[in-house]
């Protein structure tokens, strides 16, 4: 896997001050995209060992709340195998901070009836997600007042609360830097 930058600051995307990883690769070339150069799966740097290394020691100040990721795409199965390492020294060395994962594929659809189906590592992965930001970027339902996401037909999925309750529950922001 490629990835195109590591973000050690970013407030965009999640809560609180975040790392934020974005990886190379995406086939669903969404119109808009504030992203393109990174829909080329060779674009950017190796992702290796070091660059979880870099991710971990970036991840270990007390005021960074967590890692996101996104791209590019993080569910293309090539991304998918090789963030597995990553998101599992990133939950052993900080189980309370939480992971973010956005993506282009609907959760339901693509990734619980077709991805988790066809490929364990979908399902280990998220066993560790907190939150995901899921479906395409739709420019005609761009709306910039949106927190954490570019258009309105994306939604915020608490993963842990959705599986426990058997159906989608929507992530709640609390609107407070210490939530």
């Amino acid at each position: 896997m490629k990835y195109a930058k590591i973000k050690k600051n970013d407030i965009a995307n999640g809560p609180g001050v975040r790392v934020s990883l974005f990886v190379s690769g995406c086939n669903h070339h969404c119109p808009g995209c504030f992203n393109q150069e990174a829909w080329d799966f060779n674009y950017g740097e190796n992702f290796t060992q070091e660059t979880i290394d870099e991710i971990l020691e970036a991840l270990a100040p007390k005021h960074i709340r967590g890692l996101t990721l996104l791209g590019g795409e993080p569910l293309e199965f090539v991304n998918q195998r090789a963030l597995l390492p990553l998101i599992e020294q990133v939950k052993a060395r900080f189980p309370e901070k939480t992971i973010w994962c956005y993506t282009g594929f609907d959760y339901e659809k693509d990734v619980i009836c077709d991805m988790m189906k066809k490929w364990p590592v979908t399902k280990e992965l998220f066993r560790h997600f907190d939150v995901l930001v899921d479906g395409k970027f739709v420019l005609e339902l761009l709306d910039l007042k949106l927190r954490f996401r570019g258009s309105s037909n994306q939604r915020i999925i608490d993963i842990p609360k959705s599986r426990e309750a058997g159906e989608i529950v929507l992530w709640e922001d609390s609107g407070t830097f210490y939530s």
